[in-house]
């Protein structure tokens, strides 16, 4: 009784929003599968997958391809990544934002897709190809997205990829993107493009739309993340950060001028914004790159050396690195934000 009493308390556990998703996607999927098998068609159910030659008749496929997975293994990948995915962020961000956030990266992700196709018909009038030859579907666009938010959460984090690979959690979503360019580029753009397409969307979101669960103190809820750590010329090498931070610019600018993004009233290092969600630790983890990232700007500008007697500049930044723990027995929050001072 025991044994059987595990699982049905792991889902009475799991967050509501979370679990119908999951059953959603669960009986979407088995009735795609069924629908196929009965027709012998994968193209059987252009009411329920987005066909870009078909869904202008069906537009809620929008939302609903991201709930169908047209393989076993596809379904399999998405059952252990997602609602685990998913439950962690609803517990931290609450049901409401975490379900804006599933249905806004799967929808957006979806219209861009089904846009660049009709681009795509419009240049080659391929409409066998690009109408009518490719299915978009699956929760690929969410993958990339729960990891983006992980990227914002908890991003020094480090995992095991695939039991062997080591790999710090903001390395992965743009491993995720480069394997979905290589993909793209061997002509595998369906439904593989969406990994492009969620990374944005999710980018976009959590930057500047997404609502605090915690308040202003004295003001009213504020929206997105604009602290530097987060910033999108983060996501490239340093060699292509000249010209990604000129695009970036430009488009913030016109962003702002139009009022498509809420302005930001206030800033994270300045005090006045509110702490991003993940507690204190992941908050003192971005002071504590923000202190390293000034120091090493006085470093490099620094053409003096340091008196005698005094402790360097270079000293200064070397503790400020040694952010597990500290001689004083400080706590690492302590410290990161006595560097940031």
């Amino acid at each position: 009784m025991a044994v059987l009493s595990s699982p049905l308390q792991y889902i009475t556990s799991t967050p509501p929003v979370t679990r119908a998703w999951t059953a959603a996607t669960v009986f979407c999927s088995g009735l795609y599968f069924w629908l196929a098998w009965r027709n012998n068609d994968d193209y059987t159910a252009p009411w329920l997958t987005l066909i870009p030659g078909s869904s202008l008749f069906y537009p809620w496929t929008l939302v609903t391809a991201g709930l169908v997975e047209t393989s076993v293994i596809e379904l399999l990948v998405t059952l252990l990544v997602v609602p685990a995915s998913l439950r962690y962020m609803e517990r931290l961000w609450g049901a409401i934002e975490t379900a804006k956030f599933i249905v806004v990266n799967i929808a957006v992700s979806n219209v861009i897709a089904f846009a660049f196709n009709w681009i795509e018909f419009a240049v080659t009038r391929n409409a066998d190809l690009f109408l009518y030859g490719m299915q978009y579907h699956g929760q690929m666009a969410l993958q990339t997205a729960v990891l983006v938010a992980f990227t914002q959460v908890i991003p020094e984090h480090q995992v095991q990829v695939l039991g062997f690979i080591k790999a710090r959690v903001k390395r992965l979503p743009m491993a995720y993107v480069t394997v979905s360019t290589v993909l793209c580029f061997i002509g595998l753009q369906c439904p593989y493009i969406l990994i492009q397409f969620g990374w944005l969307v999710a980018w976009v979101w959590l930057r500047f739309y997404k609502k605090n669960v915690v308040d202003v103190v004295g003001g009213g809820p504020t929206y997105g993340d604009h602290s530097e750590t987060f910033a999108f010329v983060h996501w490239f090498p340093p060699f292509i950060h000249t010209p990604i931070t000129l695009l970036s610019n430009t488009a913030h600018g016109l962003a702002t001028r139009f009022h498509l993004i809420p302005s930001a009233e206030a800033d994270l290092e300045s005090g006045g914004y509110a702490p991003v969600p993940g507690g204190a630790r992941a908050e003192a983890e971005r002071r504590r790159a923000m202190a390293l990232k000034a120091l090493d700007q006085r470093l490099a500008s620094s053409q003096s050396p340091a008196p005698s007697g005094t402790v360097s500049d270079q000293s200064k930044a070397q503790a400020a690195r040694q952010s597990s723990g500290s001689p004083s027995g400080k706590p690492a929050e302590e410290e990161g934000a006595s560097v940031e001072r």
